[in-house]
């Protein structure tokens, strides 16, 4: 008869190699199905189990169903929950670099943000901010020049802008109140009622794959370009410090390289699909319409304010905004040199 001990042997060589799989639940700001935004969760949540060989899978949950969208920093934070799904500018109240690093206005656009980010010492400046609060940034999905946003009232002029009701997140919004609008942050599930029934005048949220999921081709008259306020954005996994750092340093290394992976599905997806859903909103009435050049000239002199005003009052903005302005005036030596007319 073999002995416990031979038998505890027998399992321990049996088991040998064996990995148990780690779910972390993810909490997502965006609803589950949500076209490109909730999709990229779930591109991530392919990559890292391809990547971890199935050590590490995630849950992912749409937006309300664990905790309110925007409470899942302080969630993540705190431990209730051990990852999340965000637009980082969305926690710009909180961690003040995060509204700079989630979308600048008049700023880089995708490649660029991207290279700042990743190769440009961006991640290291803005993980100064979010270490305190125990929580791990892991910046996976890159976000294409976004529409400046849907309108129920024509804007020809900066007065125009005065009084306009709009949902508009990041520091966009501050830059709109400096011209006398009033805004505001909701979630995108909120916003098909807010705009119908005229609590507000105006709303952006993502790219027209994107809005035309949320419906508001069917509310609004005006769709207006370009997308001055978000050139490029940030979306993110953030995984409770203490969760990440039980990842052994191979498993970490991992779930950047599957990050990386999901911001290239990001650059890759975006640009297809977009001119054909804007003839679609077009057929319906929708009114596609560029803002006036002295309007965007107002927004971008406004935007240089609240970008100084911010750094002045934080070191770690202060010290990303530098970053990416130097970062930004090394990349335009080449992007002049290769710069091609446009055709006739």
């Amino acid at each position: 008869m073999k002995t416990v001990a031979t038998l505890t042997a027998a399992l321990a060589i049996s088991t040998a190699g064996f990995v148990q799989a780690e779910t972390l639940d993810v909490a997502s700001t965006f609803p589950k199905n949500m076209p490109f935004l909730g999709e990229g969760a779930e591109v991530l949540a392919k990559n890292i189990d391809i990547a971890t060989h199935g050590e590490v899978k995630l849950r992912v949950h749409g937006a309300g169903d664990l905790v309110p969208a925007l409470e899942v920093l302080n969630q993540v934070s705190s431990g209730a929950i051990p990852a999340g799904w965000d637009f980082i500018g969305y926690w710009g109240g909180t961690i003040p670099v995060a509204a700079l690093a989630g979308a600048m206005p008049f700023g880089p656009g995708p490649d660029l943000f991207t290279g700042w980010m990743w190769e440009g010492g961006g991640m290291e400046i803005v993980q100064k901010a979010y270490t305190p609060l125990n929580v791990k940034l892991l910046p996976c999905h890159v976000t294409a020049p976004e529409p400046g946003g849907w309108f129920n009232k024509e804007i020809n002029t900066v007065e125009d802008l005065q009084g306009l009701r709009m949902r508009i997140s990041g520091m966009g919004g501050q830059v709109l109140n400096k011209l006398g609008a009033s805004t505001q942050l909701i979630p995108g599930g909120e916003l098909y009622v807010a705009l119908e029934r005229g609590r507000i005048d105006a709303t952006e949220f993502s790219l027209p794959v994107v809005d035309k999921s949320l419906g508001f081709a069917e509310i609004a008259k005006y769709y207006y370009f370009p997308g001055w306020h978000q050139p490029a954005s940030w979306n993110s996994l953030i995984v409770n410090m203490d969760v990440w750092n039980g990842f052994g340093e191979e498993v970490q290394e991992q779930i950047m390289t599957a990050c990386k992976a999901t911001v290239t599905w990001s650059l890759a997806a975006a640009p297809e699909p977009q001119g054909e859903i804007i003839e679609e909103f077009r057929a319906m009435g929708v009114e596609t319409k560029r803002f006036p050049d002295e309007v965007l000239a107002a927004l971008r002199e406004a935007s240089t304010e609240v970008l100084e005003e911010a750094a002045a009052a934080d070191p770690i903005v202060a010290e990303a905004y530098q970053s990416i302005q130097d970062y930004m005036a090394k990349a335009q030596v080449w992007n002049d040199l290769q710069q091609i007319p446009a055709a006739d």
